[in-house]
């Protein structure tokens, strides 16, 4: 590629929703377009393995890993928070939990697109939404009104589960709940098996590289750049008209005829807006950045998804302590391979409930509650060691806190700073321990009371409101679900980013399309949800 090069589209970052957009753009507007990634173009082949992933969750290899600010709330900490750093982003490296959310989700993001007092539609509600869901899914089990079949975007059941993972469904009908055949339906509410994107078939992860990219990776209008590092926007007037990045050591410019669209996630996307001079007034003057368009809201209303543990260890081995070295490995591995099942074919987190532990409203969950069937806890918490056991994680599904992303310096290469808010609103700190309490019921109720051991994380003494406050405070950890940063709203809403249509306010040629766009948070993993958004925002693109 020559150092200036010309293009209709410019993506600047390579994940789900990059790859969704990039697809259409090309396939069906015939367009030129340029992908910019700054991660590498392909990961590791066991990735593609669904248990694949868990040995790279503690690497840097395909993940940026964020200090994030000491957070007051957590008496010091400061939560490591990753980022996808691979084409594909996320898709290629999570757990590939396929969770859609609530109606209310979407009908709250067409709530504050619509202006208030109008009879308007903002076109981002759950009906509006619902079609695009199906259009992307093959579902290998599931059709009718909220699924499809013969879409590019592979969902299965996984191939494995664990005896945990069978003894927490029926202990949490025990307790009341109801089993669920279906989260991405009706409703939410009770216990059941996860679906992923994950190929029945051939027992292998369905990446949105695999499942939107790869059909137009060697068409001539697509061009494709990893390990790559946009480091400005290009302007004419009040108009993007192409970036400058860092590729191979050198200083490359591209020039995008018809837009620019940010897709680099919730953390890096503000990050490139307010180095371009888009953003709130002060933050920009603090780093002698010259103001072009004053938005605050870029850079706010952070929101993840937070979980808390309950760790116990167990009377013998029903899950997969162990599973991931020496002859079990080989074993595993020799199954899957031949046969496509056993312990390699299931990510290790199969099962979850969505629940209201304080009793509220079935129709809208507020914990969703995970079985993981090991001793699990993040790299920067301590206290126990891996073993043979389980860990119940509580998930604040809507938190009501907000955190920021500010500019660390006007270094494009330097990551920005990532407050993290959490538990800075009391209702989240309280629904969290609620969902803890319930997970320690569920270790106290057959059948699965009959395969624990004790508890060894927190530990049973720690029972007082104090005690579990700061148990809660010491091990909170991300769901690795960072939205919002640039969110979408009605005209009259000063903090708004985005409007309806995507494109940043006061600015020509400019959109954002990934995760960074939603005003709140959808009640489950996000990943379905960006792939969604992306594919409405390249029908709102072609529209123009």
């Amino acid at each position: 590629m020559s150092d200036q090069s010309q293009f209709d589209f410019i993506i600047v970052g390579g994940g789900s929703a990059a790859c969704v957009v990039a697809e259409r753009l090309v396939r069906d507007a015939r367009a030129r377009v340029l992908l910019i990634e700054r991660g590498r173009r392909r990961a590791n082949p066991i990735m593609s393995f669904p248990a694949g992933y868990m040995k790279f969750l503690a690497k840097d290899t395909y993940l940026s890993m964020h200090a994030t600010e000491a957070q007051a709330q957590l008496d010091g900490r400061g939560p490591i928070v990753p980022q996808a750093k691979v084409l594909g982003g996320g898709s290629t490296v999570n757990a590939m939990v396929y969770m859609r959310g609530q109606a209310a989700d979407y009908d709250r993001w067409n709530e504050a697109v619509t202006a208030p007092g109008t009879a308007g539609n903002g076109a981002w509600s759950y009906g509006d939404m619902l079609p695009y869901f199906k259009r992307q899914e093959d579902n290998d089990h599931l059709d009718g009104p909220y699924h499809g079949v013969g879409g590019p975007l592979k969902i299965s059941h996984l191939g494995h589960t664990s005896p945990m993972t069978r003894t927490y469904l029926k202990t949490m009908q025990e307790l009341g709940l109801p089993y669920n055949p279906d989260f991405n339906g009706a409703g939410q509410y009770g216990v059941g098996l996860m679906q992923h994107t994950i190929d029945w078939a051939t027992r292998r992860r369905s990446s949105a590289v695999d499942a939107f990219l790869k059909p137009v990776l060697d068409d001539p209008l697509l061009t494709v750049e990893t390990e790559a590092t946009v480091t400005g926007l290009r302007w004419e007037g009040g108009r993007v008209t192409g970036v400058d990045y860092l590729a191979a050591g050198a200083r490359r410019s591209a020039t995008a005829g018809r837009e620019v669209l940010l897709a680099a996630g919730a953390y890096q996307t503000p990050k490139l807006l307010m180095l371009a001079g888009i953003g709130p007034e002060d933050e920009l003057a603090r780093h002698g950045i010259a103001l072009r368009v004053r938005l605050p809201g870029v850079g706010a209303n952070l929101q993840d998804h937070y979980e808390v543990p309950v760790v116990a260890t167990t009377k013998g081995a029903f899950g997969y302590y162990g599973q991931d070295r020496g002859l079990p490995m080989l074993k595993a591995g020799l199954q899957y391979l031949l046969f496509r099942s056993g312990p390699v074919s299931t990510t290790g987190v199969e099962t979850c409930a969505f629940l209201d532990p304080e009793g509220g409203e079935t129709d809208a969950p507020t914990i969703q509650m995970f079985c993981v069937p090991t001793v699990y806890l993040d790299r920067d918490v301590l206290g126990t060691d891996p073993g043979h056991g389980v860990t119940i994680n509580s998930l604040l599904l809507r938190p009501k806190a907000r955190g920021r992303v500010t500019l660390r310096s006007n270094d494009p290469l330097a990551d920005p700073v990532v407050d993290l808010g959490i538990f800075n609103h009391p209702d989240d700190l309280k629904t969290t321990m609620a969902g803890f309490r319930f997970a320690r019921k569920v270790l106290d109720t057959a059948p699965m009371r009959d395969l624990i051991e004790r508890e060894i994380f927190p530990g049973p003494e720690v029972t007082s409101d104090e005690d579990l406050a700061r148990h809660c405070k010491r091990t909170v950890k991300t769901g690795y679900h960072p939205v919002g940063t640039c969110r979408m709203g009605h005209d009259a809403d000063e903090e708004a980013v985005l409007g309806s249509d995507l494109r940043v306010r006061g600015v020509e040629g400019l959109r954002v399309i990934d995760a960074s766009l939603m005003p709140t948070i959808v009640s489950g993993n996000t990943n379905a949800a960006v792939m969604a958004a992306a594919a409405k925002a390249a029908d709102l693109i072609l529209a123009r």
